[in-house]
Order: C-alpha cells, then structure tokens, then sequence
C-alpha cells in the first residue's frame, strides 16, 4: 500500500437537493415555454437539477406542480395586495395605482405574464384545473377591485357604477399589455408600461370620479345602473 493510497480522500460533494422554489421556477419557465399539455413532470425535474422522483416528493402530479406554480406567482400576489387594501389610508385612486404598479412589476413585465397565455389557450381543455384558477385567482382578484372600486364609492370619491362592469374595465387594459408584450401593440421600450397604467387608471378616473354632490344611498352595489 503506497503513501498516496493511505491520504484520506475528500469527502464527496453532493449537490444540495432544489428547493420547492427552484422546482416552481423551473416549471414555470417550461408552462410558458411549451404550455401545460406539453410539458412533462421528468423536464421540469431535469431543469431543476433534481431526480423525478425528487421532484414528486413535493408535487406528486403535474396538476399540483401547475397549482403550486399559479398559487405561487398570482394567488400569494392578490393576497398581498388585499392586505395592503385593508391597511391602505390614502385615497382610492392612489390604492388603485399601488395595485396595478405592484401587478406590473411582478407579474406583468416578468416571464409570469405568459402564464397568462397558458391559462387563456389551454385550461378550457381541462376543467379542473380551470374550476381551480377561478376559485383561487378570478374570484380573490375580483374581490379585490370591486371592494377598491366600493371603497371610493362610499367615501364619495366616486360615483355609483356597475362594479363587475367597471373591474373588468380596470383589469382587461393591463392584463391585454402583459399577454401582447409588444407584439401587435407599440413595444414596452416605446410605450412604458407605468405611463399606460398611469394613462388607463386615470381614464377611468375621470369617467367615474363624482363631480355632482353627494353620493346617493343606493351606490355602489354590484349590479348598480
């Protein structure tokens, strides 16, 4: 037996297993890439650096990955915004723009945005994962505008309007910017995206602000003419 046989060797180095959030990244990534029918539980395993059967000791199908990946990037993201709604002590045209920024920066101008493709080419294919994205994304994000919008009603900011109506008006601008990213519309570099939020949220504004007195008793409830 040589010297060199008897110097202890060094200790192997094996890789730190991937977090749930390296597996979420990596899976998003592949979602907006390829699309959810596409896109296989052993690729996103291999993206992440782990084994397969790592990867099912957090999500043991794909449909959970997919929910963990929208629960993750939009579900926690309403959650956040709601809670700055309930502590917000400024007016609500200034909540408004707090939302739609925050939106912005984490959501739309970032790879997540194509999840929003994803959701609008392929969930009709699969009901219970659609049943799943309007219980934890539709429902909280309409939630949040129209209590925002009824906020500025009852403080007489602004005047009585169909708040389904008005929160989809509110919405559909940003959310049709972040799935466009400059395809058929003016590129981002061109058309900031702050100055369209900014443009759009005081467009609305202005056609619901109350410019005639006090609010009537019956503003605001959904539905109202």
């Amino acid at each position: 037996m040589t010297e060199k046989s008897l110097e202890p060797k060094p200790p192997r180095r094996r890789r730190k297993e991937a977090r749930p959030q390296e597996l979420l990244a990596a899976a998003l990534a592949l979602f907006v890439e390829k699309g959810y029918a596409a896109t296989h539980s052993d690729e996103v395993a291999r993206r992440a650096g782990v084994s397969k059967g790592t990867l099912y000791l957090y999500y043991p199908s794909k449909d959970e990955l997919f929910k963990a990946v929208v629960r993750a990037t939009l579900s926690n993201l309403i959650a956040e915004a709601a809670q700055l709604a309930e502590q917000h002590q400024g007016t609500t045209a200034e909540l408004l723009l707090q939302i739609g920024a925050i939106w912005w920066e984490r959501i739309g101008s970032r790879p997540a945005a194509g999840l929003h493709r994803v959701l609008l080419a392929e969930l009709p294919h699969f009901p219970e994962l659609q049943r799943f994205y309007a219980d934890e994304v539709v429902a909280p994000a309409d939630q949040l505008f129209t209590r925002a919008l009824q906020r500025g009603i009852d403080r007489g900011e602004f005047r009585p309007v169909p708040l389904d109506e008005a929160c989809y008006a509110l919405i559909a601008p940003l959310l049709l910017r972040a799935l466009d990213n400059g395809t058929l519309w003016a590129p981002p570099s061109t058309m900031p995206p702050e100055r369209l939020l900014a443009t759009q949220i005081d467009i609305l504004l202005r056609g619901i602000e109350r410019r005639d007195g006090p609010a009537p008793e019956q503003a605001g409830r959904r539905g109202a003419a």
